[in-house]
């Protein structure tokens, strides 16, 4: 009985179902992830967008509204979208805009949790209103 309780036979595959089980679980928190991370690139090039829409219109409004949309139905996101100014812009002013769009983390039901996205830009119009 003491030997069998000293050997060290088939020692090596409980240390393979450890490491088959560590890289399982890393491939999963990369799956749920990456997703997150592709969202965030995507609403920085929203606000980048809709910023220099308002900066060659030299206004917000339905330009920048229409620009928005365009933008919502090419990626699938749907921000809220918050603007420093409004209406007319004069040339050289500065504005900003916010987008926020929240995405739930996680695998499914089972342990995911909501996270808020924030993307901000800003520019100077680039329009003379007389």
């Amino acid at each position: 009985m003491r030997k069998l309780l000293r050997s060290k036979r088939g020692e090596g595959y409980f240390d393979a179902v450890i490491i088959v089980l560590v890289v399982v679980m890393a491939i999963a928190l990369i799956m749920a992830v990456a997703p997150v991370v592709s969202a965030k690139i995507q609403l920085d090039n929203y606000a980048d967008e809709l910023v220099r829409e308002a900066e060659i219109s030299g206004r917000i409004g339905a330009e920048t509204t229409a620009r928005a949309q365009i933008l919502s139905e090419k990626t699938g996101i749907f921000p809220t979208i918050n603007w420093s100014r409004t209406g007319k812009i004069q040339i050289n002013q500065e504005f900003t805009v916010t987008c926020t769009y929240k995405m739930d983390i996680g695998f499914g039901e089972f342990g995911s949790f909501p996270v808020t996205l924030t993307a901000k830009a800003s520019g100077k119009s680039e329009v003379y209103h007389k």
